[in-house]
């Protein structure tokens, strides 16, 4: 089956759908706890004193509260696309976030206003490209970008399976590495640093994974997914190839991309198609 990069990525407005409908997030979040843990980290290195600092795709509003608490005289702005996300980051961030409804590929803020953005697992929700060309649009000269993502070898076991079962797409494509650092630089940022890791998440059973999914609102919703039920039949024969180790247990691979980089300063925002950069698919769907 030939596949577009729109058929491997996330529709935007189902992804949206799906965060909305994401109530139970805080109790599987803690992929996003990790990685949100480890960008806070690496504040250290950045040294920054930023009077506005933004927590871009912020959930239920844990990261911009990390960012108050640092950053106690900076205005501190919790961006999502998600009302339910929203509602929740602005019942649960607390009196110095201001929560604020936006798009990462089009931030309904200045350019050159912000000194500080992090992006917490956002960008496997959108075209990089498109946020990274914001993030530099918005930046101070000298402002960073912190970001997590995951990479092409996460949930490979499950991609795995699947295609062993049939030919549709059922885990959303991811950048590589090096890939993130060319559309970064390629958008107006400079100097990105990137790093990978990899952890091991093991279930007792499928039930398990698919229940921590849904609460984070990490369902399947690729242009090109299949738009049926999966079927008894078809689901039972993905389960009987998943690995299963000595102990009954399986374990699923999350692939985490950590970075960083710095705005130039101001720059326009692009005109629609104007920046898009096409990455062949095959460099971003492993096997």
């Amino acid at each position: 089956m030939s596949l577009s990069l729109d058929d491997a990525l996330p529709e935007t407005r189902a992804a949206r759908r799906a965060f909305d409908r994401a109530h139970e997030f805080e109790s599987a979040c803690f992929i996003h706890d990790e990685a949100r843990s480890r960008l806070i980290a690496r504040l250290d290195l950045v040294r920054l004193v930023p009077t506005v600092a933004v927590d871009l795709g912020c959930a239920t509003g844990r990261g911009a509260a990390a960012l108050a608490a640092r950053y106690p005289a900076a205005r501190v702005l919790g961006v999502d696309s998600s009302l339910g996300m929203l509602r929740a980051a602005a019942a649960g961030a607390g009196e110095p976030v201001r929560v604020v409804g936006g798009d990462a590929a089009a931030l309904p803020l200045r350019g050159g206003s912000v000194e500080l953005v992090l992006a917490n697992l956002v960008l496997p929700w959108c075209r990089p490209e498109r946020l990274f060309a914001e993030a530099a649009r918005v930046l101070t000269d000298g402002g960073a970008l912190l970001f997590a993502t995951l990479g092409p070898d996460s949930l490979q076991e499950v991609r795995a399976a699947f295609a062993a079962v049939d030919d549709r797409i059922h885990v959303h494509a991811a950048f590589d590495m090096h890939d993130l650092g060319d559309l970064a630089l390629a958008a107006g940022l400079a100097e990105p640093v990137l790093d990978v890791d990899r952890i091991e998440v093991t279930y007792a059973d499928v039930a398990g994974l698919v229940r921590d999914l849904r609460a984070v609102g990490a369902v399947n919703v690729a242009g090109g997914r299949r738009r049926s039920l999966t079927g008894r039949r078809r689901w039972g024969r993905f389960v009987e190839r998943l690995p299963v180790g000595p102990d009954g247990r399986f374990a699923v691979t999350v692939e985490l991309i950590l970075g960083q980089a710095w705005g130039r300063g101001p720059v326009a925002r692009p005109q629609a198609g104007s920046s898009e950069i096409r990455v062949p698919i095959e460099r971003i769907r492993r096997r």
